[in-house]
């Protein structure tokens, strides 16, 4: 699908882009937590949701100067804990990762795979300063991207501070946001806001995920994120299981889209499989118009049976142009906007 100029959904992303309006991180960045981070858990998560309403309160007004303990820190702090016991995404392996130990995406220390500046991306994102890291939470048989995401030690660990003078050198350049993927992003969270500890420059920020995360991911994430770019992949449990190993799905990915939603702007996307129209496509797309607004919706063509598609008889060819037609033209039918 190709988007219109200056979507309503993305009014606040545009105004980023306009220097209007500033990134949420560096919001957080502005506000003080005056506390003893070295608190227990359940005091610092109360201290956490005590200034996320500071946060919202200030969200469009005059941004302060970066404090020298902030709710980014708080937030920073949070993410290390959980990585003790990890739970960031719904597998809740709860390994210490701090310590060495592997959950099932396999990632210890965060491992960029590649990073460059994207121009295959929604026209609105583009030219787009995109982290591929390596693993992911899900074993996708389809996966396009197999050779990273099933690969957690590939790649090279950056520190943040390195990476997040990269992000200020490719604003400079043109980007119009840095855009934090995968395989999937969410066993690097705590990476992320240390590398935004380190960033001052006014660039959005996009979560490119395929949702799976946990309450606790999420409301780290509350006040980071401008743009939820999402991968909405089944309509039920079962493809979910039987094609990316993942359980709960269905409860889990719509639970996120209604939380990241009131959280910031969404772009959904959703690969259309062939074959998966009545059992994915059609409930998807069903339960987005009836449960989101006023958001962007992608309906891709781009499947091609790559990594072990050709194992499984359903997904083991290309989707045909009538199959993407009976996609595209039932989201129109719905109201979805392009």
């Amino acid at each position: 699908m190709i988007f219109e100029t200056k979507p309503s959904a993305l009014k606040r992303y545009f105004e980023i882009l306009d220097g209007k309006k500033t990134a949420r991180y560096l919001i957080c960045k502005s506000i003080e937590v005056s506390e003893n981070l070295n608190l227990d858990d359940d005091e610092l998560w109360k201290i956490h949701d005590d200034k996320m309403g500071e946060f919202y309160t200030g969200l469009d007004g005059n941004v302060g100067e970066t404090q020298r303990v902030s709710l980014l820190d708080l937030k920073i702090e949070l993410a290390k804990r959980i990585m003790k016991n990890c739970h960031f995404c719904e597998r809740r392996c709860g390994v210490n990762r701090l310590d060495g130990k592997k959950g099932y995406c396999g990632v210890t220390d965060s491992r960029v795979a590649s990073e460059f500046m994207h121009y295959g991306e929604e026209q609105e994102l583009v030219p787009s300063y995109t982290v591929f890291f390596s693993g992911c939470t899900f074993s996708c048989v389809y996966c396009q991207n197999w050779d990273i995401s099933q690969n957690p030690d590939s790649g090279v660990y950056a520190k943040p501070e390195i990476l997040a003078r990269i992000i200020e050198m490719r604003k400079e350049k043109g980007a119009k946001n840095t855009n934090w993927v995968g395989g999937d992003p969410t066993p690097n969270l705590a990476y992320i806001l240390e590398t935004l500890k380190h960033c001052d420059v006014n660039i959005a920020q996009l979560w490119n995920s395929n949702m799976y995360l946990t309450l606790d991911a999420l409301k780290l994430l509350d006040g980071i994120i401008d743009i939820y770019l999402t991968d909405f992949k089944y309509g039920n449990n079962e493809c979910a299981f039987r094609l990316s190993n993942v359980r709960e799905y269905w409860g889990i990915i719509t639970r996120n889209h209604h939380i990241a939603r009131k959280q910031g702007e969404m772009i959904i996307r959703h690969l259309v499989l062939p074959n998966h129209f009545e059992c994915c496509t059609k409930p998807i797309l069903e339960w987005i118009a009836k449960n989101l607004d006023d958001i962007r919706m992608n309906v891709m063509d781009q499947y091609r049976p790559e990594y072990k598609a050709g194992n499984y008889e359903d997904i083991n060819r290309r989707l045909t142009r009538e199959e993407f037609i009976k996609a595209y033209e039932f989201s129109k039918r719905l109201g979805l906007k392009p």
